[in-house]
């Protein structure tokens, strides 16, 4: 994926790279024009100034030429006389033939030499100097000009990096307001002072979208409840109807088939019920916590479905873990009714997967100030290829042969995200069974 901060950074710190070795390429061809210039200029004074009565007698001439050990002028001069002899020549081992006079480049001897001539009088004086000399002065002088902008390159490419991210820090800015969001808050994004009018359009098409998933929702949230309710009152009535007609004799048929209509009518009574529930937990926007005891709170619900476990013949109980009669290590700030159907629904699951004569047990647990709610039962466990669709609305296991709504944990999950909470489900590792637990509930008090 392409990333703007990584395609900004590398064009400009190109650009800049680019920008300054056009720039040394320019300052040193422009440094070495200016040295030829100087050193035409130093040619012509040293030929001007010569005296007149040079002559190579006396003369201490090398007899071999050394430019790497020469002066920084490193000229060579040679004089002709009248007769067109050469009389003095400033090193030895060294033949330059006569050129006309005036300025040349030639190259002799591997070396590329700059050559001044000049006829004075009767005697004809050439100065000859290696191009490296001129090269190596205009590198030096290159150099010079660039050391303050190699050093003021890593400052720039600071101030770039500087610049790009305050210049990126606004998406930066959205990017981690809407990973802080709750998955189910759609209120729309608030610019923030100095935001760059560059990011006000995708801030405004940001809210436009989050408006209309907001009415899209409500509108289906709205659709599920009024349909539920809609559906609960007529079942209830052909329920009661149904018992009546059964009691009076007005209708005709054999128990098991009032049996099958009834079941079926209650098992479309706790879908409708079901979806009530879904409905109320999508729409709230905030939870209203309050300081309660789980352990009150999970004794009263296995009291109320106690009559199922015991239709079913299984041991339905409460631990606490501490063991403790005190519910002040189990108060927690929690929203009442909707850990009530969290266990409710749990349970009531267990109680439907766990065979005859199996337990159920609910495990309140605190540990520092953390405290955790669970439900273990004795049933077949659910597979680990299945373990992360069970949440999923409407979903059942193949091969299940207990009736269900397919949204009690569907339901479960959306309380726990209210709370804020983590739930995990996971097989016994001791027995067979399904262990749920909900943890990170905070405690009001401590242990």
């Amino acid at each position: 994926m392409k990333s703007i901060r990584r395609w900004l950074l590398g064009w400009l710190i190109a650009g800049l790279a680019v920008s300054a070795l056009t720039a040394g390429y320019a300052i040193f061809h422009t440094a070495r024009d200016e040295a030829g210039e100087l050193f035409d200029y130093e040619l012509r004074t040293v030929a001007e100034s010569l005296p007149a009565n040079i002559r190579s007698a006396g003369t201490a001439l090398q007899s071999k030429p050394d430019f790497e050990s020469l002066s920084e002028d490193r000229l060579f001069i040679e004089v002709w006389g009248q007769a067109g002899g050469s009389v003095y020549k400033s090193l030895g081992g060294l033949d330059l033939p006569r050129f006309p006079a005036g300025l040349r480049t030639i190259e002799r001897d591997e070396y590329r030499w700059r050559v001044y001539g000049v006829q004075q009088g009767e005697r004809f004086i050439q100065i000859a100097q290696p191009i490296s000399v001129r090269e190596d002065l205009a590198l030096r002088l290159a150099l010079r000009t660039l050391a303050p902008l190699a050093l003021f390159i890593p400052t720039i490419i600071v101030i770039v990096l500087f610049v790009v991210g305050r210049g990126l820090a606004p998406l930066t800015d959205i990017s981690r307001a809407l990973t802080k969001r709750s998955f189910d808050s759609l209120e729309p994004l608030r610019l923030a002072a100095g935001t760059p009018i560059e990011i006000e359009p995708l801030v405004h098409a940001l809210n436009d979208l989050l408006h209309r998933l907001d009415v899209a929702s409500k509108t289906q949230r709205t659709f599920v409840a009024d349909a539920a309710h809609e559906l609960r009152s007529p079942l209830a009535a052909l329920k009661l109807q149904l018992q009546s007609a059964e009691r009076d004799g007005s209708l005709v048929g054999n128990k098991e088939t009032f049996d099958r209509i009834e079941g079926r009518l209650n098992r479309l009574i706790h879908l409708v019920r079901q979806l009530l529930t879904l409905a109320r937990e999508e729409a709230q926007t905030g939870s209203r916590l309050q300081s309660v005891s789980l352990r009150r709170l999970c004794e009263r619900v296995v009291a109320d479905i106690s009559l199922l476990a015991e239709a079913k013949q299984i041991d339905l109980g409460l631990e606490c873990r501490p063991a403790t009669q005190s519910d002040d290590i189990f108060e927690a700030d929690v929203e009442p009714a909707g850990i009530e159907i969290l266990l409710n629904n749990l349970i009531d699951n267990a109680i439907r997967y766990t065979p005859k004569g199996g337990t159920v047990d609910v495990i309140p647990k605190r540990e520092g100030e953390a405290i955790s709610l669970a439900v273990s039962d004795s049933g077949p466990g659910i597979p680990d290829e299945e373990r992360e669709r069970v949440f999923d609305r409407f979903y059942r296991s193949a091969g299940t042969k207990e009736q269900g709504s397919g949204l009690g944990l569907a339901i479960v999950l959306k309380i726990a995200q209210h709370h804020h909470a983590t739930l995990q489900i996971q097989n016994n590792s001791h027995r067979a069974g399904l262990h749920v637990i909900l943890s990170g509930l905070g405690g009001t008090k401590g242990s």
